[in-house]
């Protein structure tokens, strides 16, 4: 059994609230199969969820960092990342790799801004 890897889900730093890579794993803990809109879909998914727990939302998300392992994906990456982000979008960077995790299409990692919540 592979141990956990040595990294806190969520940080902060006074106001500013540092959320880990989010994958697209199911609620096993496996990652979904599905094309990139379905792991996108997940990813974003389970960094809202990460988000609600600490008591912030999407809207609070002020800089995104996505990972994704084909630039030909891009549109439909984008395509989800619309349903869950609207204007004024966060800041992003976006970067074209292979990922540590087999099967895993997307990781995305953000930068959240708790305004005296």
């Amino acid at each position: 059994m592979a141990s956990k890897p040595p990294l806190s889900p969520v940080r902060f730093a006074g106001s500013t609230v540092y959320i880990s890579g989010q994958l697209p794993r199911g609620g096993d803990g496996k990652i979904i199969t599905g094309d990139m809109r379905d792991q996108t879909r997940q990813a974003l998914a389970n960094l809202e969820a990460v988000l609600k727990s600490e008591g912030l939302e999407l809207a609070d998300v002020v800089k995104v960092t996505a990972w994704i392992t084909d630039a030909d994906a891009m549109a439909e990456f984008n395509s989800v990342y619309r349903e869950f982000f609207a204007e004024p979008y966060p800041t992003r960077s976006t970067i074209v790799s292979a990922l540590v995790v087999p099967d895993a299409l997307v990781e995305v990692e953000a930068v959240a801004y708790r305004d005296g919540k």
